[in-house]
């Protein structure tokens, strides 16, 4: 069975970021409905679940490619801040992050050091902050 699944989706387009996000949609929207029970929304979550299905079967790879590009170029603001939310989030293990009161420039300082004088590297306004 397995080998006629490998078969059958040989050449197709299979997943992608903007499937996955369909998809997420789709779940929400599906867990919305349990609420609110709407025959419009039911209908337009399936539209969406069969317009990512088309996408994955679909053997048109540069129309699929085209469209998961636009959606990428579409989030690239809102992903890079995610990102840079979770780097701020991993270096808070090891690291104070100060912002300078003067020119906002945050300011990444080692954890540990006691009561120490920082310089801003952009304006070098001195401010003193526990690490």
């Amino acid at each position: 069975m397995r080998d006629k699944i490998y078969r059958f989706m040989q050449g197709r387009y299979g997943t992608d970021d903007f499937y996955k996000f369909l998809f997420w949609v789709a779940l929400i929207g599906i867990v919305i409905n349990w609420f609110f029970k709407s025959q419009l929304l039911s209908f337009a979550v399936t539209l969406i679940l069969v317009y990512a299905m088309y996408r994955v079967l679909s053997k048109n790879h540069s129309a699929r490619y085209a469209e998961n590009q636009r959606y990428l170029q579409a989030t690239a603001k809102i992903r890079y801040w995610f990102d840079q939310q979770k780097k701020l989030m991993e270096e808070r293990k090891y690291h104070h992050i100060y912002t300078c009161p003067k020119c906002r420039q945050k300011i990444r300082i080692p954890k540990g050091k006691g009561k120490i004088m920082i310089r801003c590297p952009k304006c070098h306004h001195e401010f003193q902050k526990r690490s």
